[in-house]
């Protein structure tokens, strides 16, 4: 494991890199020269050939309990954070590789906007979930916004938003904030794994163009090059032999597009 910048943790195995929050004295809290290393992070990521996905978490048994409250004291240090906040929620949300929450304890204010941005989101029994600028007198972000009504819908949106009050996992996993909850932290270790192990299986042609496309909608340009990228990968007809010598359980691509 190796430490980049203040407070982030990264390592890879089998084409799993997971980023772990790590500022255990305030409960994973982020601090400024955590939301700005965020996205270096992931670009080195993305880069890399043998990443397949990212897993984010936190250490010990939070996930993050928000931004770092005492670097928001003055109008500067609130502008400052509030902007590195956004850049790593939109670098999270743009990664061009599938990304998955791994939520124990708390994620709330700045933790629930990355847990948002993530394409997948896991959670243990006992976590709870919160987006408090309510309670500092923030303005929560547009594009934040927009995302958490995408994913939760209005009405749990508008309840976070308005009340900062916080929401237990199966509430979360109720109104689609979250997509699994399992029985404690040792059991969402070894069901993200399996899921990763899932991830690394499956076609990474599919899973760029799905996520482009789920973004929003493509442009003719966007749609003409991955029918290209289709036509010129051997994934499909990977595929269909696999499936063909032994069903489902062997219908693993490799190639990359």
């Amino acid at each position: 494991m190796s430490r980049f910048g203040p407070g982030l943790l990264v390592s890879t195995e089998d084409g799993a890199a997971t980023v772990t929050l790590s500022n255990s004295a305030r409960r994973n809290a982020m601090t400024l020269g955590m939301w700005r290393a965020l996205p270096r992070v992931l670009a080195g990521l993305a880069a890399d050939p043998g990443v397949r996905l990212v897993v984010l978490t936190g250490e010990g048994e939070a996930f993050s309990a928000g931004a770092d409250i005492s670097e928001l004291a003055d109008p500067e240090g609130r502008r400052a954070a509030q902007e590195a906040a956004l850049a790593a929620e939109e670098a999270l949300a743009a990664f061009p590789k599938p990304t998955v929450a791994a939520v124990r304890g708390f994620c709330v204010g700045g933790g629930c906007q990355l847990a948002v941005a993530c394409d997948v989101r896991f959670a243990a029994r006992g976590a709870r979930f919160g987006v408090t600028p309510a309670r500092l007198g923030i303005v929560y972000p547009a594009a934040s916004t927009r995302r958490l009504v995408a994913l939760a819908g209005s009405g749990t949106a508008k309840y976070l938003l308005f009340s900062a009050e916080l929401i237990d996992e199966e509430r979360a996993l109720r109104t689609g904030l979250i997509d699994e909850v399992v029985s404690d932290g040792d059991e969402l270790d070894a069901r993200v794994r399996r899921f990763a192990e899932v991830l690394t299986s499956r076609s990474r042609l599919t899973q760029a163009a799905a996520k482009e496309f789920a973004a929003g909608e493509p442009s003719a340009e966007r749609v003409a090059y991955w029918a290209r990228q289709a036509a010129e990968s051997s994934e499909a007809t990977e595929g269909a032999e696999a499936f063909l010598a032994g069903g489902w359980a062997s219908v693993t691509p490799r190639s990359a597009p």
